[in-house]
């Protein structure tokens, strides 16, 4: 078995490279369509699957997890059996609790036979434990991840980070959700419980027995040929992105979940590959707004905001409340996607099944302040200008930051900690922007605009419209050391639109 990484360097011909032949779909996303090639479930049939909740081995003065990134065959479609690459056995992986403040150690061994990387997405995170795409843990080795946990509460996500191949090991089964508690938190008024509830949405193909369809070079090579490619995770032909056409919540294929006639905090993940979603009710509550945001990628807003839709790019995180007391007992309400069409308009259904109690507080009784969010002064700060674009590599097409491929040893910048920049995302098409170690705020979108409807907050990940600059204010702190900024369209990702930077 070889388990080489091919290290995918060269120049870009320009930054201006032509974006001839890339695909935008129907749903507003850059990528392809993948159909899949068996038969497709009946849309909500099957229950919303709840995470399993990974509880720490060790809790003496740190958390300590065990996690094991192992493949496992599960039943993803009904009747059908699927191979998987898991953190524990589970799809998605097990969802994580910390506190912040106190230490946490996930403790990952990779029984697989590929080299991983795992990147806490959101984390506030010292660099030898950011995932570096080419710091792997390989095949039978072992890696105490470790997370000081100094920042606020929020859902994060982790998922893998290898070089090259990113996009084709989270599609076959390495993400699971992080959600980090604090005091601030935990006094306001929002669902909890049972009705507060996790919906890791990704989208995926299959193929004719079941088995997950991803475009890799080797596709024909074989059921397992995936773990041992050589060469990028994607096949030349799917460069701009790889759209499924099964639409999976928390591992299952548009479930249906029965609820109360009362108030859920829903903390939503888009962890497509390069699907972007539109989201809203079907029917819409009889008053008040569909959702009400109370956090976004880096935790709670300042104040709530309302919503009739919510635009999620990929890796974006939405900390929403909906009032399903405004519906009636038994009304079907399905969370709709309107990006999609045909079955992929659909995400899953939700069913007021009875009446109950409720302690939360009605949407226009949250308190007016929810958090203390720090403007980040941004008087005479640097200015850095990121440019994604299309561009040629090594000899083939794919995508560049500042007309320049990634290139895991040089550095595109170096940042000063404690000191707020300007960063100028660019681009040509759709390119979600992730930038590591600390989040930032979106001040202005084009010459004139301020931040747009869904950019409130503390973000790690800005959703980049096509021939489209977003102004973004950050300030990175407390760790020194090498991170990267990058697409999360996976398949951009893994032909090299990223980019490294250290700060000092």
């Amino acid at each position: 078995m070889t388990t080489s990484r091919r290290r995918f360097l060269g120049l870009a011909a320009g930054a201006g490279a032509a974006v001839a032949g890339c695909s935008i779909s129907p749903s507003t996303s850059t990528g392809q369509l993948l159909p899949s090639r068996i038969a497709l479930p009946r849309p909500f049939t099957v229950p919303l699957p709840s995470m399993p909740v990974l509880r720490p081995s060790t809790t003496d003065g740190r958390d300590v997890f065990d996690l094991v990134q192992r493949p496992t065959t599960l039943e993803v479609l009904p009747g059908a059996r699927t191979d998987l690459l898991t953190y524990g056995g589970t799809f998605p992986g097990p969802l994580l609790e910390t506190r912040s403040g106190r230490l946490a150690v996930v403790r990952h061994r990779n029984a697989l036979d590929v080299p991983v990387s795992v990147h806490l997405h959101g984390g506030h995170t010292p660099s030898a434990s950011d995932g570096y795409p080419t710091d792997l843990v390989r095949p039978g080795e072992s890696r105490d991840y470790v997370y000081p946990m100094r920042q606020r509460a929020a859902m994060l996500w982790y998922h893998d980070h290898r070089m090259d191949f990113t996009g084709e090991q989270v599609y076959r089964g390495l993400l699971g959700v992080h959600l980090v508690r604090d005091d601030e938190e935990d006094v306001l008024p929002l669902p909890h419980s049972d009705r507060e509830i996790v919906l890791a949405i990704v989208d995926r193909s299959f193929d004719e027995h079941g088995q997950l369809h991803y475009p890799s070079p080797d596709a024909g090579a074989g059921e397992h040929a995936h773990h041992h490619v050589d060469a990028p995770g994607v096949d030349d032909g799917h460069i701009e992105g790889v759209l499924g056409d099964v639409m999976l919540v928390n591992g299952a294929a548009w479930p249906v979940l029965e609820v109360d006639a009362a108030r859920y905090r829903l903390r939503l993940l888009n962890g497509c590959s390069s699907r972007r979603l539109d989201l809203a009710l079907d029917p819409p509550p009889t008053a008040g707004a569909m959702f009400t945001q109370v956090g976004s990628d880096g935790g709670l807003l300042a104040t709530s905001v309302k919503h009739e839709h919510l635009v999620m790019a990929q890796a974006e995180r939405f900390d929403v409340l909906v009032d399903f007391s405004k519906y009636p007992v038994g009304t079907q309400v399905t969370l709709r996607n309107r990006f999609g069409s045909g079955p992929m308009g659909a995400v899953m259904r939700f069913v007021v099944a009875r009446r109950s109690g409720d302690d939360s507080a009605p949407a226009d009784r949250l308190p007016d302040r929810l958090s203390e969010i720090e403007p980040l002064d941004t008087t005479g700060a640097r200015v850095r200008e990121w440019s994604f674009t299309r561009g040629e590599v090594h000899g083939k097409s794919g995508w560049v930051i500042n007309g320049r491929p990634f290139d895991p040893e040089v550095m595109a910048a170096t940042v000063p900690l404690g000191e707020t920049e300007i960063w100028r995302f660019r681009t040509d098409l759709h390119h979600p922007v992730h930038v590591h170690l600390d989040p930032f705020q979106i001040i202005g979108r084009g010459t004139s605009q301020g931040p747009g409807p869904f950019d409130h907050g503390w973000k790690d990940t800005v959703d980049v419209r096509p021939a489209e600059h977003v102004d973004v204010a950050v300030r990175f702190t407390d760790y020194a050391g090498r991170y990267v900024i990058h697409c999360h369209n996976l398949e951009h990702e893994d032909r090299m639109m990223m980019a490294a930077f250290a700060t000092v």
